[in-house]
């Protein structure tokens, strides 16, 4: 359980900090930086896989060798869709989107690594 807490929580900061230094990404605050990130944590257990596998397909196993770009582009694409479904939170374009994603991730990585004396 403490996992899945430290998990949204990292989600929360990723969220906030790319809104911050995005122009494009927006979140209207951190409370609702957290809602959406529960969000976009449920639709990426829900779909993510779904669609990242339905990308591999459709490339014809190149998404699946070059699963890095999948992911990223499965995690653009529920940005978009999170965006879609919350008033709390807006991507300009695909391409904030992207960005936004890559952010994101860089900005989840470094903060997982400086948690993981906690847990």
């Amino acid at each position: 359980m403490l996992h899945i807490l430290l998990s949204w929580l990292v989600l929360t900061i990723s969220f906030w900090v790319t809104a911050a230094v995005l122009p494009g990404f927006q979140v209207k605050s951190f409370s609702s930086a957290i809602g959406v990130a529960a969000l976009f944590g449920i639709l990426n257990w829900l779909l993510g896989w779904l669609i990242f596998v339905v990308l591999g397909i459709a490339t014809l196993g190149i998404g699946f060798l070059l699963a890095f770009i999948t992911r990223w582009i499965v995690m653009a694409l529920l940005l978009k869709l999170t965006d879609s479904l919350s008033s709390n939170f807006k991507v300009k374009s695909f391409g904030t989107a992207i960005i936004g994603a890559l952010l994101m991730s860089g900005i989840g990585t470094l903060a997982e690594y400086g948690l993981r004396g906690f847990h």
